[in-house]
Formats: structure tokens, C-alpha cells, sequence
């Protein structure tokens, strides 16, 4: 069985007709109870009789009245048999004596908690995230599954430890993804719980990392990592731009003739230039009253 519409026609059509018929029938029963009422007028009483059961049938059929609110679906049932879903909102009338149950097509969102798993290095991380999703097949929502409420929670935690295990906290490799890479990491995690809600009939628009974080345990060792490493970094940014500050003012030099260097005085500047360039600290000048050879 598949989704499909319920029969519904207009409500407040049918409830004045409703109103119409049961004070035709009810009067009428009414008045050939009266008429009946010596028992000579058997006629009587058999219209009265058949007014009455018509005026039970008009009350059965008062059941099938209901409202459906905007971003709401209602899902017919019949004597335990699926009879189809009404999502237009209003007041209609659908099967008599049916059940219907509410299922809400607004979109919603929750955080899963904070779960603590190992990244694909093995290093212990908490995450969390957010997702925000919809109802957009109200039969699976409410056959296909207990609480579909429950089975996206369910899945969206299951989704987040997969992806996880699945990535490393930081990839020191350009080729790997991190679950650092908030743009890629939100798309597959998008993606996958899309497969995974799609039984209980729920669309996920859109699922997020909120929380990322090294577990407590190791997370000043890891803290002491990403500085050096940060710091290498920057050291190797710095050394190449001196390299080329050094090469730079060489080649200026030579061409413009200012000074002839032999291969000594090249190496001393070289050595100086790059003392200048690549200190953490401001360099104090020194004046040098002799020679490289005295």
C-alpha cells in the first residue's frame, strides 16, 4: 500500500443537510408516534419507525465530520483498513465511524545529545548535531514504522557516529576530509540520513554539526598538537617568503652593481638577512668596525 487521498467532501454542506434531515426525520418520527399512539393507525407507526432508524443512520453519519489544520494530515482508517489521508486543510466529511489520526506535516528540528565517540584516527571526540526535517508521506509515518518521532531521533544518532567513525578530527592530509569541513561534512550527513528516514516517509532538509570537541581526557594533548602544528606552519610560510626576500635582494644588488660579493660575503648576508627575517623577536643592529677577514 502506497499514500493516496481519502474520500472527503465538503463539511459544512454536509452538516446543513445533516441539520436539514434529522429535523425532517426527527419531526416526522415525532409525529407518527403521536398519530399511533391508540394503535389504530398502523401506517403511522411504520413511518415512524422508519424515520427514527433514519435519524440514527443521520447520527452515524455525523461521525465522519472533522477539521484538518493547516500543515496537517489526517489518516483515515476503517475498521483497521487504510482508507487514504486527507491533507488539505478545512472541514470535511470523510468514511463514517472511521479513525483518524493526526499526523503533523510542519517542518521541525532537534539536537541530538552529545555523543562521544572515536574519530577515524582513533582519537575520543563529543559530537552533536542538528536536524531539521518533515513529514512528507503521512502513511509510512504512521504505518511503516511505531513513532516515526522516535525512529528519525534513533537514526540521526546512529548517522552522526557513522559519520564520525568515518572522518578524523583534523586531517593533516589535503586529500582526507575532516569532520572540520563543516560545508562537506553537513551534505554527507544530510545525505545519509535521507536514506535512512526514507522508510518512516520523512524528508531531512537539512542536518548540521553543532558540537565538535576532542574529549576531555586528551583534549590539552590535542590542544599542544594543533599549536605545534600551527606553529610549523607558520615557521615554513615565514622561511619561504625569507628565501625569496633574500634571492630578491641578491639578484637587486648584482644588477644594479651596488656591491661586488664574493661567495663569503654572499653567505654572511645571506646568513644576516635570514637571522632578520626569520626571528620572532626584534633584532638589535650591531656595527661591525672590522673585516670578514681581520
Amino acid at each position: 500500500m502506497k499514500l493516496r487521498s481519502a474520500f472527503h467532501v465538503n463539511g459544512f454542506l454536509v452538516l446543513l443537510a445533516w441539520l436539514v434531515l434529522t429535523l425532517f426525520f426527527g419531526g416526522a418520527a415525532a409525529l407518527g408516534f403521536v398519530a399511533a399512539a391508540d394503535g389504530g393507525n398502523p401506517p403511522a407507526l411504520i413511518a415512524a419507525i422508519v424515520a427514527t432508524v433514519l435519524v440514527v443512520v443521520l447520527l452515524l453519519l455525523a461521525t465522519g465530520l472533522t477539521v484538518v489544520d493547516p500543515n496537517e494530515a489526517k489518516v483515515v482508517q476503517f475498521f483497521g483498513r487504510y482508507v487514504g489521508s486527507v491533507s488539505e486543510p478545512g472541514f470535511f466529511s470523510v468514511v463514517p465511524l472511521s479513525d483518524r489520526k493526526s499526523i503533523s506535516l510542519r517542518v521541525r528540528n532537534f539536537e541530538t545529545q552529545k555523543l562521544k565517540v572515536n574519530d577515524a584516527d582513533g582519537n575520543p571526540v563529543e559530537i552533536a548535531a542538528v536536524v531539521v526535517y518533515r513529514v512528507v508521506d503521512s502513511f509510512k509515518a504512521a504505518f511503516a514504522v511505531d513513532d516515526y518521532e522516535e525512529y528519525v531521533e534513533t537514526q540521526s544518532e546512529a548517522a552522526v557516529r557513522h559519520l564520525a567513525t568515518s572522518h578524523p578530527y583534523d586531517a593533516h592530509d589535503a586529500e582526507r576530509t575532516s569532520l572540520r569541513d563543516g560545508a562537506e561534512v553537513a551534505e554527507e550527513l544530510t545525505v545519509e540520513l535521507r536514506e535512512r528516514t526514507e522508510t518512516a516517509g520523512v524528508e531531512v532538509l537539512e542536518a548540521r554539526i553543532t558540537h565538535l570537541a576532542y574529549a576531555p581526557e586528551i583534549a590539552q594533548a590535542m590542544l599542544v598538537r594543533q599549536q605545534a602544528a600551527q606553529v610549523v606552519a607558520a615557521r615554513t610560510h615565514i622561511v619561504e617568503g625569507a628565501v625569496g626576500m633574500v634571492g630578491l635582494a641578491l639578484d637587486r644588488l648584482t644588477a644594479q652593481g651596488v656591491v661586488e660579493l664574493d661567495e663569503e660575503r654572499r653567505a654572511a648576508m645571506v646568513s644576516n638577512l635570514l637571522v632578520v627575517l626569520c626571528g620572532d623577536r626584534a633584532t638589535q643592529p650591531v656595527v661591525n668596525a672590522g673585516t670578514l677577514y681581520n
